[in-house]
Protein backbone atom coordinates (compact mmCIF):
# COMPACT_ATOMS: atom_id res chain seq x y z
CA UNK A 1 0.00 0.00 0.00
CA UNK A 2 1.62 3.88 -0.90
CA UNK A 3 0.32 5.05 2.20
CA UNK A 4 -2.86 6.41 1.45
CA UNK A 5 -6.31 4.62 2.88
CA UNK A 6 -8.77 3.18 0.55
CA UNK A 7 -11.27 6.16 1.52
CA UNK A 8 -8.18 8.87 -0.08
CA UNK A 9 -7.15 6.98 -2.61
CA UNK A 10 -10.88 6.99 -3.75
CA UNK A 11 -12.23 10.39 -2.88
CA UNK A 12 -9.27 12.15 -3.81
CA UNK A 13 -8.92 9.63 -7.38
CA UNK A 14 -12.88 10.33 -8.37
CA UNK A 15 -12.64 13.83 -7.66
CA UNK A 16 -12.81 16.06 -10.85
CA UNK A 17 -9.93 18.22 -9.67
CA UNK A 18 -8.07 18.86 -6.63
CA UNK A 19 -6.35 21.80 -4.89
CA UNK A 20 -3.21 21.93 -4.74
CA UNK A 21 -0.76 24.23 -2.33
CA UNK A 22 3.13 23.78 -2.16
CA UNK A 23 5.23 25.25 0.52
CA UNK A 24 7.54 27.99 -0.18
CA UNK A 25 11.34 28.06 1.59
CA UNK A 26 9.54 29.75 4.67
CA UNK A 27 7.05 26.63 4.77
CA UNK A 28 4.32 28.78 4.46
CA UNK A 29 1.62 27.67 1.87
CA UNK A 30 1.12 28.88 -1.56
CA UNK A 31 -2.30 29.89 -2.56
CA UNK A 32 -3.61 26.77 -4.23
CA UNK A 33 -4.27 26.09 -7.28
CA UNK A 34 -7.12 23.63 -9.48
CA UNK A 35 -5.12 20.66 -10.68
CA UNK A 36 -6.47 17.37 -13.00
CA UNK A 37 -5.87 14.18 -10.56
CA UNK A 38 -5.96 10.67 -11.64
CA UNK A 39 -5.31 7.22 -9.52
CA UNK A 40 -3.58 4.45 -10.96
CA UNK A 41 -3.23 2.03 -9.05
CA UNK A 42 -2.71 2.84 -5.30
CA UNK A 43 -1.01 6.45 -6.54
CA UNK A 44 -2.29 9.76 -6.95
CA UNK A 45 -0.74 11.40 -10.38
CA UNK A 46 -0.72 15.31 -10.75
CA UNK A 47 0.73 16.79 -14.42
CA UNK A 48 1.30 20.39 -15.11
CA UNK A 49 0.12 21.06 -18.95
CA UNK A 50 2.43 23.44 -19.37
CA UNK A 51 5.36 21.28 -18.64
CA UNK A 52 8.26 21.88 -16.33
CA UNK A 53 7.89 25.33 -16.86
CA UNK A 54 4.52 25.63 -15.20
CA UNK A 55 4.45 27.98 -12.23
CA UNK A 56 1.98 25.65 -9.74
CA UNK A 57 4.85 23.15 -10.95
CA UNK A 58 8.07 25.24 -10.52
CA UNK A 59 6.55 25.96 -6.95
CA UNK A 60 6.90 22.25 -5.94
CA UNK A 61 10.41 21.97 -6.51
CA UNK A 62 10.98 24.57 -3.84
CA UNK A 63 10.63 21.51 -1.00
CA UNK A 64 8.89 18.95 -2.41
CA UNK A 65 5.64 18.98 0.26
CA UNK A 66 2.81 20.71 0.00
CA UNK A 67 -0.92 19.97 0.71
CA UNK A 68 -3.75 18.49 -1.16
CA UNK A 69 -7.54 19.22 -0.34
CA UNK A 70 -10.05 16.86 -2.89
CA UNK A 71 -13.10 14.64 -2.31
CA UNK A 72 -13.86 16.05 1.22
CA UNK A 73 -9.98 14.64 2.06
CA UNK A 74 -7.25 17.35 3.45
CA UNK A 75 -3.54 15.92 3.23
CA UNK A 76 -0.43 16.98 3.75
CA UNK A 77 1.90 16.04 0.98
CA UNK A 78 5.36 14.97 -0.56
CA UNK A 79 6.18 15.91 -4.62
CA UNK A 80 7.93 12.94 -6.14
CA UNK A 81 8.53 12.84 -9.89
CA UNK A 82 6.79 9.86 -11.22
CA UNK A 83 8.35 6.91 -13.02
CA UNK A 84 8.51 7.35 -16.40
CA UNK A 85 7.56 4.25 -17.23
CA UNK A 86 4.69 4.28 -16.21
CA UNK A 87 3.54 7.27 -18.84
CA UNK A 88 1.55 5.59 -21.36
CA UNK A 89 -0.56 3.98 -18.68
CA UNK A 90 -1.08 7.86 -16.78
CA UNK A 91 -2.06 8.96 -19.55
CA UNK A 92 -4.53 6.32 -20.58
CA UNK A 93 -6.18 7.24 -17.07
CA UNK A 94 -5.92 10.60 -17.52
CA UNK A 95 -8.09 9.88 -21.51
CA UNK A 96 -10.22 7.58 -19.51
CA UNK A 97 -11.20 10.24 -16.32
CA UNK A 98 -11.41 13.44 -18.26
CA UNK A 99 -12.34 12.39 -22.24
CA UNK A 100 -15.11 14.74 -21.60
CA UNK A 101 -12.91 17.61 -22.49
CA UNK A 102 -12.29 16.77 -26.09
CA UNK A 103 -9.02 16.29 -27.85
CA UNK A 104 -7.94 19.78 -27.94
CA UNK A 105 -7.74 20.09 -23.73
CA UNK A 106 -6.73 16.90 -23.41
CA UNK A 107 -3.58 16.41 -25.88
CA UNK A 108 -1.74 19.30 -23.15
CA UNK A 109 -2.15 16.47 -20.53
CA UNK A 110 -0.30 13.88 -22.43
CA UNK A 111 1.88 16.01 -24.38
CA UNK A 112 5.93 15.74 -24.03
CA UNK A 113 6.20 18.28 -21.61
CA UNK A 114 3.49 17.59 -18.79
CA UNK A 115 4.17 13.81 -18.97
CA UNK A 116 7.87 15.48 -17.81
CA UNK A 117 6.08 17.34 -15.23
CA UNK A 118 3.94 14.37 -14.15
CA UNK A 119 4.01 14.01 -9.91
CA UNK A 120 3.71 11.12 -7.91
CA UNK A 121 1.86 12.59 -3.94
CA UNK A 122 3.18 11.02 -1.17
CA UNK A 123 0.93 11.40 1.64
CA UNK A 124 2.86 12.47 4.84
Amino acid sequence: MSGWSIHELTAIGTAEKLQLSSRRGDGTLRRPVPVWVVRHGDELYVRSMHGREGAWYRGTLTRHEGRVSAGGVERDVGFADADSSLDDEIDGVYLAKYHRYGPNLLAGVVSPEARAATIRLVPR
